[in-house]
């Protein structure tokens, strides 16, 4: 790779091209939201997380932050701030995973296998370990709550300034679009 700035460009138009919904926090490559839905057969299934993505200057040998930003309710994520902990992206990060492996990988292992001897929600992890049908019930009424997909839009004018944009949309309060794309 030539250098970091083209890796993180073909990264991040990898992970636009697998499908995930990606939006931009501001006008460079190294802040952004991304459409995150819970595995399949897990308590989480159903859910859509938007998760902030903050790549740093050195990325990808050095791991991107990431966290969620409307609430979830799992051992290793703190339940206010969306800090995760994940050994993968926190400790042994390398410049062979990429961004896709993020979100196909990473962050559905995390959902499917909590580590509750690890915890940075320890309420979570203590239900897990004493009574895992009532985490499973309590992480349901979170994804009911908190996570569904109707939702994302309010989760990140509770904790951004950002306005969201797509291509239908054409009213934005803070900035307006200069000029409309060909139909």
């Amino acid at each position: 790779m030539s250098s970091p700035s083209k890796r993180r460009e073909m990264d991040l138009m990898k992970l636009m091209m697998s499908d995930y919904k990606v939006e931009m926090i501001n006008d460079g490559m190294q802040e952004f939201y991304v459409h995150f839905h819970g595995p399949n057969e897990s308590p989480y299934h159903g859910g859509v997380w938007k998760v902030r993505v903050e790549l740093p200057e050195a990325y990808p040998y050095k791991s991107p932050s990431i966290g969620f930003i409307n609430r979830i309710y799992h051992p290793n994520v703190d339940e206010m701030s969306g800090s995760v902990c994940l050994d993968v992206i926190n400790q042994t990060w390398s410049p062979m995973f990429d961004l896709v492996n993020v979100f196909e990988v990473f962050l559905p292992q995390l959902l499917l296998y909590p580590n509750p001897s690890d915890p940075l929600n320890g309420e979570a992890a203590a239900l897990l370990m004493r009574d895992r049908a009532s985490y499973e019930q309590k992480v349901k009424e979170y994804c009911e709550k908190y996570a569904k997909p109707e939702d994302i839009g309010a989760a990140t004018e509770e904790q951004s300034s950002d306005e969201e944009l797509t291509e239908d949309e054409d009213d934005s309060s803070d900035e307006q679009v200069a000029g409309k794309a060909d139909p």
